[in-house]
Order: C-alpha cells, then structure tokens, then sequence
C-alpha cells in the first residue's frame, strides 16, 4: 500500500482554485484513503458520504489552514476524525458487506480503537511513526505503546493463549528491535538481555510471529481496490449538490483567499421598543450589534471573565437559535499592545460539544473586523453550533489565540489582518445558554433569471440572522445558473443586507438539476413578515461551449486561438518534468468570460493524470474599473460584487502512473463561467 503523501507545492495551487481540483486530487489518491476509510466503516453508503464530506471540508477548511503542520498530516487528520463520526453513527447497523472484508480488517475489528488506528496508519497505510502519532495527537511513545498493545491483543486471539512472561521493561523496545530503528547502543543491551532471558527469547519469538502474520495480511491490502465507479458518484453527487459552494470559494481562493473583499455588516438598526433599555443599553454597551440583542432581550449580559499569561478574556453575551450560538466576547491583553481574536476549533473547544450542541450542522465564520478601542482591547465573535435543547451550559476551554496584525497590502488576510503568531494559556469558561425560537414562513413565488426558473420557497426569520430559502431548477443543457448574489431583503419595507459569509449552501435533499440554496441577510430580529422584496445584485452562469485547439510544442512563437468572443494565447508548451503550459487573455474590456474549464490530452491520446494550475487575475468591479492582483493595496471592502477575471494561467503537467514526461497535444475546452449583474426585484406575499 502506498503511503499517503502530498505535494506541498501542487496542493496550494490545486485546491485553492475549485472544488474540482480538490476532487480531483482525492481521486489521484483514492485507494490509499479507500483503505483507511475502510477500516472503520462497513459498506459502500457509508463510504460513498466519508469522501463527499471530507472533500467539502477539506476545500471549506484549507483557508484557516495553519502551515505549523504539514498538509499530509492535517488531511489525513480531518479525514480520521470524519471517520470516527461516521463510524459512530453507524456503529448499530448490521450490512452484508462487512462479512466480505479482508482478513486483514476482521483482525483488526478485535482491536481497540487506539489499537486498530494505530496499526492501520502505520501497517496497512505505511505511514511512518512520527507522522502517525502526529496525525493521532499522541507522542511517538504512546504510539508505540499503541503498536505493542495491538500486536499483544491479536497475539491473545490468535491461539497463543494471554499468559507472557517477557520482562515488562523490555517490551517498549520490541517493535524497535523487530523494525531495526533502535540506537546501537539499546539494541546491544536489549540483545544481551534477550540471550541470557529465557522469558523474553519465548516472548519476544509469539511476538514477532504475530507481528510477521499481521505484515503478511497488510500486504492483501495491495488487491483491495476501490470498486469501479466509486468517484464517479461522489463527483456526480458534488458536482449536482454543491456548485454554489464550490463557485464561491474558488473565487476567493483565485486571489488567494481575500474574503477581506467584502464587509461583515453590522446588525442594522430598527424600530425598537422598550425605551428605558434602549437608553440604557446605548450608554453601557458600545458593540452595536450586541446591543440590539440586548435591548430586544435576545440575550443578557454574562461578563464572565478568565485571565491567563497577562491576557484577559471577557465572554460578555451568547445568543443562541437553531442556526448557530454566537458568542460576543472582549479579549485584553494586559501586559502590552496587541490584540487577539479567538477561530473555533483553533484552540477554542466545547468540551461538552457532543451532549449539547447539533454536530452536524455547521457554524459560521465570521472574519476579524475593524476595532476602535484600545491598541491593547479587541471585541469579537464567534459561531459555535447550535444547540440541540432549549437550555443548557457550554463548557468553552481556550488554550490558544490569534494575535492580529494589520497590513493592508497583505492579499491573503481577512480585512487587511493577519496573524500568524499565537498566545498560549488556558481560559476555561462555563455560560449557561438559552436557545431562542425561529419563525418560519411559506412563500410560493417563481420567476425567470436568463430563462431559468428560481422559486422562492421559506423565508427564516432567526434572532441571529434572516435566511431565504430558494431554488433553482437548471433544466437547460447548455446553460446553468450556479449561484445568485442578493442585494437586500426588505420585509415590511425594513431592509437587511447580504451576509456574504454565510449565503449559498446546498440542500442535500434535492434532485440532479435542482439546487436547493439559502441566502442569509442581516437579523431582523422579531420583525413578523407580511410583505417581502428581493433584490438581485449578481449571477454566475457555467455556459457549454466546447472547442479543441491543437498543440505544437516545436512552435517557439505564441500559438492564438479565438474562444467565447476573445484572442487567448498559448505562451509556452515547455515538455520536462513537470511539463508547462502558460495561457494568457489580457484584454478584459468586453470579455464574455471570467474563466474557462478545459483538460490537456496527452501525445498518446491520455488524458493527463495529474496537473497543477496556477493562477494571475485582475478584478474589475462593477463600474468597470480595473485593480491588478500583483499591485496591492487593493481596496477590497469598497467593492461592489467583483468579477475576477483569469488573465494567465501557468500549467503543469505530471504522468502519476509512468513517471515519464507529458508531451502535450491538444486543449480540450468544455465551458466557461461568466458573472452577470442584474437589479430585478421580486415582491412576494407571505401564506
């Protein structure tokens, strides 16, 4: 079986253009993740849901990836971490599957769940000790205390009774000897041991038999393949279910990750009753989101404080619905000038996550925003899940924090801040927590964008944000609307704005050319709706539009083409290790298109394993003025819904199966995306 390994380099390109590309990297190492996917679960459903939801949370999470660690080990992390989810959900349910498994997997099923992890990553995937133990957050130590009780546990149910009479201080050293990796020195000692103990030479022989009977069944791994069409279907289910996400994120991710292009709005401010706590709020709460859930007694003041290492966290409120609990909180660093802010699941945990809280729904992000106070004070918050009952207490235990550091020139920072230094400590916290009811209404409208149908479905009216249920029913062959960009929701002519950073996720319970979406806007906190108005701002259209161009790589001179009304150059056909590529369309003024999808065929008429992109873009708003990537400070939150336009496109190619060099031959285009704006607005009467 062949390790899991990554390309540094090549993921950082791959994955930060599209969902595509990341499904696409996954199918170039599928059998390696089928084999460990397989260990924990018992049939081909539950296989076939591992890979769809570790694929959408790998390219959901590669943003707030921390380079500390490797790229392998934080993959094959989240990708354990889904499997003991999904193992768990199913852990009652019986499949005639499961009786087919390979020895090799029956045996291990006898095992612990440490155990088993432990000698599937480093045995059956072949990834080393240190790399496993990392993976496993466990020090190498208590790894190969993990091997040695897993060889010892099959030892005892393979006939050799439980009865060892090896000395106990030895046993740490067994699989070190047996696998050779022992210092000279312990091997010398251990071996002079061994030949005047009589225990440990009977010990240690019952060991290595198991151990070598375990290699030998790994090695039946190498003829477990992935069944034919298995990332067919998740790339079908993908492709159908998850467009709009997987267009979103592969606009940010082209400029590398600049969600600072667009604003976080604060909670606009309405009609508000209770005059006594509207003055009192105003004067005592300066966030002015929070106070608006205060004032219209969504929440209540906590100011539940925790110091560590001269830092000083204050969670001042929690406002919780069945969408998310946002927590408000305060941090202050005491001894100098420097803020942090806290990322869920970066050093921020719920201890008691799984006993309160909804695991399968996902929370928010909500990136650092712009702070007036103190050089030395930021007020943040953070989307935890929701909960699952209507009270309860949150265990938040804080061990680390993101210090912020402004640089508006930094391209791949949220608002201009990046931050990537930490302080430690540890903050514990418990605050009790009370969820607040949502009101759910029916709509019933249809209309018609570009000539395919939108229907407008529920309007969810939540105390931390407002949701408008939609979908869209792509029944045309040559045309699919992938995503739409609201303006602004009005109900009983109160306007809210669009929440860019939690708009447009798929239902998974729709059909292939119907996507069921959610655009979130502003709260509109206990407004009960009776009229209501849509308005568009922007669409993302994938239009079919094939074209094959052949490919001279003995031409020095650029080789041009014409596609979708635009000259497109091939700048450079470059054959080596890795084989380059580079196209170029500078000429944006009138260009139909802001990409294209295309795939390289190789000399021997294969298409081409593996290729990594690299991408240059220039965005353009929607006045039409132009700003280059490469010349920043770009003013990203002043821009109303940017196109990006691909302006060069630096390819590599890799044979992952021969080794030997790609010569290209042709370019095969299937389509491209293009980004209209539109103002219409829809008025619908609320059932």
């Amino acid at each position: 079986m062949i390790p899991i390994k990554i390309d540094s380099n090549r993921i950082n390109a791959e994955f930060q253009m599209s969902l595509e590309s990341t499904v696409d990297w996954f199918d170039d190492h599928k059998e390696s993740f089928y084999t460990l996917g397989w260990s924990y679960l018992r049939n081909q459903g539950q296989m076939e849901e591992l890979f769809y939801r570790v694929i959408l949370k790998i390219h959901k999470e590669l943003p707030r990836f921390k380079r500390e660690t490797s790229l392998d080990r934080w993959i094959t992390t989240i990708f354990i971490h889904m499997c003991r989810e999904l193992s768990a959900e199913s852990s009652l349910q019986a499949s005639e599957e499961s009786e087919q498994r390979k020895d090799v997997f029956q045996a291990l099923d006898q095992l612990k769940v440490s155990e088993k992890e432990a000698m599937v990553l480093t045995y059956v995937i072949g990834i080393s000790l240190e790399e496993s133990a990392h993976i496993l957050e466990v020090s190498v130590e208590e790894m190969k205390a993990r091997l040695f009780s897993g060889i010892q546990s099959l030892r005892e149910k393979s006939g050799y009774g439980s009865h060892f009479d090896g000395c106990k201080e030895y046993h740490q050293l067994y699989i070190g000897y047996l696998e050779r990796t022992l210092d000279r020195p312990e091997k010398v000692d251990f071996e002079m041991h061994v030949h005047h103990c009589q225990n440990c030479q009977e010990d240690l022989a019952t060991f290595q038999e198991v151990m070598l009977n375990m290699l030998e069944l790994t090695e039946m791994v190498g003829d477990f393949h992935m069944p034919s069409g298995f990332m067919k279907k998740i790339k079908a289910k993908l492709a159908e279910k998850e467009k709009h996400r997987q267009l979103r994120a592969r606009k940010l991710k082209k400029i590398g990750l600049v969600s600072a292009s667009v604003i976080v709005m604060l909670i606009c401010t309405g009609f508000l009753t209770g005059w006594f706590f509207d003055l009192y709020y105003l004067w005592t709460e300066e966030d002015q989101e929070l106070r608006q859930y205060l004032q219209h007694n969504l929440g209540e003041r906590l100011n539940l404080e925790a110091e560590s290492n001269g830092v000083k966290i204050t969670i001042k409120s929690v406002i919780a619905d069945d969408i998310q609990t946002l927590l408000f909180y305060e941090i202050e660093d005491t001894n100098e000038d420097n803020q942090y802010t806290m990322t869920y699941q970066n050093g921020v945990w719920i201890e008691n996550e799984n006993e309160i809280m909804n695991i399968n729904a996902h929370p928010k992000y909500y990136p650092p925003a712009q702070n007036n106070k103190e050089k030395n004070v930021y007020q943040g918050k953070i989307s935890l899940l929701p909960l699952t009952a209507e009270n309860g207490t949150i265990k938040l235990k804080v061990t680390r924090l993101q210090k912020l550091i402004h640089d508006p020139s930094n391209l791949v920072s949220y608002r201009g801040y990046v931050g990537s230094e930490y302080e430690t400590g540890e903050w514990n916290f418990e605050i009790p927590v009370t969820k607040r009811p949502s009101i759910e209404y029916s709509l019933d409208k249809e209309i018609e964008i570009e000539g395919i149908p939108v229907q407008f479905n529920k309007l969810t009216i939540a105390p931390t944000t407002t949701i408008l249920h939609y979908d869209i029913h792509n029944v045309q062959l040559e045309k699919r609307l992938e995503s739409v960009n609201f303006e602004s929701l009005e109900v009983n002519k109160k306007k809210v704005k669009t929440d860019p950073f939690g708009s447009s996720y798929v239902d998974p319970q729709q059909g292939m050319n119907e996507d069921g979406l959610q655009a979130h806007f502003d709260s509109l906190f206990k407004e009960k709706a009776k009229e209501v108005k849509v308005q568009f701002g922007s669409i993302y259209l994938r239009i079919e539009d094939h074209k094959t161009i052949e490919i001279d790589a003995s031409k020095e001179e650029p080789q041009l083409f014409e596609y979708a009304g635009s000259t497109i150059s091939i700048d450079k056909v470059e054959v080596g290790t890795p084989s380059k590529v580079v196209l170029s369309d500078h000429q944006i003024k009138n260009r139909q298109y802001d990409s294209f999808h295309f795939r390289i065929i190789a000399e021997d008429e294969m298409e081409v394993s593996s290729m990594g992109n690299r991408t240059e873009a220039v965005i353009v708003d929607k006045s039409g003025k132009e700003y280059d990537m490469n010349q920043p400070p770009v003013p990203f939150v002043e821009l109303e819904w940017p196109r990006f336009f691909i302006t060069v496109q630096n390819i590599e190619l890799y044979d992952n199966n021969s080794g030997e060099k790609v010569v290209p031959k042709r370019l095969e285009i299937y389509g491209y995306n293009t980004t209209k704006y539109v103002d219409d607005v829809v008025e619908i009467l609320v059932d």
